[in-house]
């Protein structure tokens, strides 16, 4: 008997929902071999991430259907498991290449080595579950190299430009007349949000996903689900909490939409804010800040591991409390600093007493 679940969703429970429905919308789009392989990587990959393999997936398949004289007569959809036999490494390349730039519905896109480098990783994916399955006889995503990745500078917020975005917040400075019609009452959420990403590292999605008892004032904790689909709880200072108090004592005025009684930081709409509205305010903020730097919501994340590994110069700690499930990861973001730590350690030994 199937038993439907009547608690309030969570958060992250719709947005699955809502990828899930996205990828079956795709796979209408998708030949029907296609099923099978999303089927069987579903236990250990997250909806958004077969949502975006779908799209990648589907990209190689347009480019297929438009290059390709003999397939452009067949509909994708018809395609069958057989063609993937019939691709060559070189085939793939040329698609990477294709990806640089091209054009759809009169739209344009690029994709730099980043954007690439995803798109093979999408497409080793779908060849390794088929030839893993003994289900194809070649495997030429296998065969080809990932693009060299150049390392790229972490933009990040000075300690100074840290208290002059927070003094923005408060008294509302150098906004336009059109931003000031609703900066007073934005004004205690948006503190609340940015003192939390700025004091925690948090993620933007797991701090819309927030809801009102994930927060332990006792213990100055917060409940929220990583990258990945598990829960970790992250830990606030002191000035974090009061921002976060402030705020809930004005949205406790506040009636939500049905449906929303649990989310923690609401919308103008008393709707769960979404991550698109942060990355707004948070751009709405640094723009009066700084204009040579594009803050987002990730370089708050990059500003709180930097300082924290300036701290404490701990990369393990760094790591833990980002959600860096490899410590690589961490590593790699904080190389420049650890570059510093090693030049510091040339002067921090004495052999012998200076000469007079």
């Amino acid at each position: 008997m199937d038993r439907t679940n009547k608690s309030t969703p969570t958060y992250h429970d719709e947005v699955n929902k809502k990828n899930i429905m996205h990828l079956r919308e795709l796979l209408n789009t998708l030949p029907s071999f296609c099923s099978q392989y999303f089927r069987g990587i579903q236990e250990y990959t997250s909806s958004r991430t077969r949502v975006a393999y779908a799209y990648d997936i589907r990209i190689f398949f347009e480019y297929l259907h438009d290059s390709n004289p003999v397939l452009k007569k067949i509909p994708i959809k018809e395609y069958h498991l057989e063609i993937l036999d019939q691709i060559t490494r070189i085939d793939i390349e040329e698609y990477l290449e294709h990806c640089a730039y091209y054009t759809k519905d009169g739209k344009e896109y690029m994709n730099d080595e980043r954007g690439k480098a995803r798109k093979l990783a999408s497409l080793r994916s779908f060849y390794n579950y088929f030839s893993k399955n003994e289900m194809i006889e070649k495997n030429p995503a296998a065969l080809v190299q990932m693009p060299k990745l150049h390392e790229k500078e972490i933009i990040r917020l000075d300690p100074d430009e840290v208290a002059i975005l927070l003094e923005t917040v408060e008294t509302g400075e150098k906004l336009t007349k059109k931003q000031l019609q609703y900066h007073e009452k934005n004004k205690l959420r948006d503190i609340a949000l940015l003192t939390l990403m700025l004091g925690t590292g948090i993620r933007v999605s797991e701090c819309v996903g927030i809801d009102i008892p994930d927060v332990d004032f006792k213990n100055n904790g917060v409940k929220i689900r990583r990258k990945g689909g598990y829960e970790a709880v992250i830990y606030f200072g002191e000035e974090v909490e009061l921002a976060l108090l402030d705020y809930l004592e004005q949205r406790s005025t506040i009636t939500p939409v049905k449906g929303y009684e649990n989310a923690f930081f609401l919308s103008m709409q008393n709707k769960r804010i979404t991550v698109r509205a942060v990355e707004n305010l948070v751009k709405k903020y640094a723009s009066v800040v700084t204009t040579l730097k594009k803050i987002t919501p990730h370089k708050l994340r990059s500003t709180y591991g930097t300082t924290l590994y300036r701290e404490t110069g701990d990369i393990y700690l760094v790591a833990d409390v980002l959600g860096h499930k490899d410590v690589n990861t961490t590593r790699k973001h904080y190389a420049a600093l650890e570059e510093d730590r090693r030049r510091q350690a040339a002067k921090a030994v004495t052999l012998r007493e200076k000469r007079e």
